[in-house]
């Protein structure tokens, strides 16, 4: 059954069309992900489709009795209004504490809230998950959402797309989270030059079916440059001779994955980063830290031992409000530990991007914000100049000389980007810099760090940036200190549905007083029955775990120092490389007998 219909839709804010000539249809059980550049027509398209907006031609048709539910990038909770009374409505306590789904909804998106606050008090993240809370439990038709992954973690993402993928109502998603693409979505439309380009599957169909049209463009047009230089040599000499006309056997997909460029070569970046590092970059040594400063706020570490070595690519993931960012900051030297001792490289130079944007000449043009910092840089390789990398990010053609007080938000963050790469940093600590990129200037910017060579700590909630450009994972999991993960967010996921990790979610508050009841049964239940004696045996036992765990990050310490000796030997590092895994992996499985055996005890 269709839904809503599109029939020779135009619309445009100037000279260049957004829409030009669109047709198509949305049907019962559609999912389709709309993809496309910053700027180039997405929001006006789910906007002209949920009916917001009239295009200047053409016609949209919906459904009789259609109800449609959309989350736009702003909202209109009334501030004077309590969270409970905008998410859950008229209905009655024991009609949505008795429904499972609902309560699933404010567990996952609204567990750190307080319900009876006003809207008002509300942050920008809270009030974003407000109003994503109230589209779900609210029933639709067809759903619209745009950009719904802003302010959640990797968790509350992972949750938001099984719960789409479990819903029978039609989904038109716009997103840059290529993970939640391809978890959400069976279509995908891409929004470029006016037209909306369609393809069957998630965001890794649409890249190969990309690549493919992309392929068979190039075939037709060297089929094409073939018979102009034909024409023009029988111009010159008469009729031809017959040619034989090239032909492509090879299955389309196939050619693809053959033809998939090498991974990045991690031993030689790792030679280039030893190089320019030495031996130490960051030593943690029994370090306690606190978010707010000394003994201010959350605990973040509590005699924390770690180390970061040269050339080591970290996603750092956790929480929100588990101290991401204020272990950045803590690295970045603009915090100190409360105790313990932060052992900084004597080589190191470092560019730490923050959430928030740096103080910028709104006078400046793009270009000249850019030279002042250099004019040219070695990535890898190959040198690039200022405005080669400009182009990367972006910034193309006449962009590159607008005035920064013109520039958008997202547009900000991506000079703000371009200025620290530009400074030839030899580690990078990046707080969430996917916020406001494109997936085409994702691609780049995931493309370019391929072959920089240093030390990167990332924090991000885009898990596929994540994964594509770190090679190791480390969590804060809610008990204060770092751990290492070797199977990456899909272990750090395991962990807190399992419950073996500390939730912050769950510590900063229930949902409802009956959560907060059903809480402490849970806690109540998990250490009732010990004995004296068994739980000194399980103390005794969780002392022998914490003397394993010393040792195998003495064993990993001196490990790191031999992999920077060995840089130049190839042979030598992909050894130690093996061994620094197997003691990773051990590592990582006496963490989880630890973490076990403290849930049982109750700590």
């Amino acid at each position: 059954m269709n839904l809503v219909n599109l029939e020779s839709v135009s619309h445009s804010y100037g000279p260049k069309p957004l829409l030009n000539d669109v047709s198509l249809g949305i049907e019962a059980g559609d999912r389709i992900g709309v993809v496309g550049r910053n700027g180039g027509g997405k929001t006006t398209l789910i906007s002209v489709i949920a009916g917001d907006l009239r295009p200047n031609a053409g016609r949209v048709t919906h459904n009789r009795g259609l109800q449609v539910g959309v989350l736009s990038q702003g909202d209109d909770l009334d501030p004077a209004r309590p969270v409970r009374d905008i998410v859950l409505g008229d209905r009655s306590e024991h009609e949505w504490a008795g429904d499972a789904g609902i309560r699933e909804i404010l567990a996952n998106l609204l567990g750190d809230i307080d319900l009876t606050a006003l809207a008002g008090s509300l942050s920008g993240g809270e009030r974003r998950r407000t109003a994503l809370a109230k589209l779900l439990i609210d029933e639709h038709d067809l759903i619209i959402l745009d950009e719904p992954t802003n302010h959640l973690d990797i968790e509350a993402i992972d949750w938001l797309a099984r719960h789409l993928a479990g819903r029978r109502t039609a989904l038109l998603v716009v997103t840059h989270d290529r993970w939640f693409l391809d978890a959400v979505s069976t279509r995908t439309w891409e929004v470029v030059d006016g037209a909306v380009e369609r393809y069957e599957g998630g965001y890794a169909a649409y890249v190969l079916a990309k690549a493919e049209r992309a392929r068979v463009a190039a075939a037709s047009e060297a089929r094409r440059q073939n018979l102009m230089r034909k024409e023009i040599a029988w111009l010159r000499r008469g009729p031809p001779a017959r040619t034989s006309k090239p032909k492509f056997r090879i299955d389309a997909a196939q050619a693809l994955i053959a033809d998939e460029p090498p991974a990045r070569e991690s031993v030689e970046l790792v030679k280039f980063a030893a190089a320019r590092l030495g031996r130490t970059v960051y030593d943690l040594e029994d370090v306690t830290l606190h978010a707010g400063g000394p003994g201010q706020g959350p605990l973040v570490l509590d005699h924390s031992t770690w180390q970061f070595g040269p050339g080591d690519r970290i996603g750092l993931i956790g929480v929100n409000g588990s101290g991401k960012s204020s272990l950045l900051r803590l690295l970045a030297g603009t915090v100190h530990p409360d105790s313990g001792r932060l052992v900084r490289g004597k080589t190191v130079r470092l560019a730490h991007l923050s959430q928030e944007l740096g103080e910028l000449d709104p006078e400046r043009r793009v270009l000249e914000t850019v030279e002042e910092v250099r004019k040219f840089i070695q990535v890898g390789k190959k040198e690039w100049t200022a405005s080669q990398l400009l182009e990367r990010l972006g910034f193309k053609g006449d962009a590159q000389w607008k005035v920064v007080g013109d520039l958008s938000g997202g547009e900000r963050r991506r000079l703000q980007l371009l200025r620290l790469l530009m400074d030839d940093p030899n580690v990078l600590l990046l707080d969430e810099p996917t916020n406001d990129l494109d997936i085409e200037t994702l691609n780049e910017l995931e493309d370019l760090l391929d072959g920089w060579p240093g030390t990167l700590i990332l924090v991000s909630h885009d898990r596929y940036f994540l994964e594509r450009v770190t090679d190791r994972t480390v969590a804060l999991l809610g008990d204060h200190r770092l751990s290492m993960l070797p199977g990456g967010v899909d272990e750090y996921l395991a962990r807190r549905a399992s419950g073996a990790a500390l939730s912050a979610r769950a510590a900063s508050g229930a949902v409802s007083g009956a959560a907060s009841a059903t809480s402490a049964m849970i806690v109540k239940e998990t250490t009732a029955g010990l004995s004296a004696r068994e739980e000194r045996d399980l103390r005794k036992e969780l002392s022998r775990l914490e003397r394993q765990l010393d040792k195998l990050s003495g064993r990993e310490t001196k490990l790191h120092e031999s992999m920077a000796d060995a840089a130049a030997d190839y042979e030598r590092l992909a050894s130690l490389d093996a061994q620094l895994k197997e003691i990773l992996a051990e590592k990582d499985s006496i963490e989880g007998e630890w973490l076990e055996l403290a849930d049982r005890l109750g700590e």
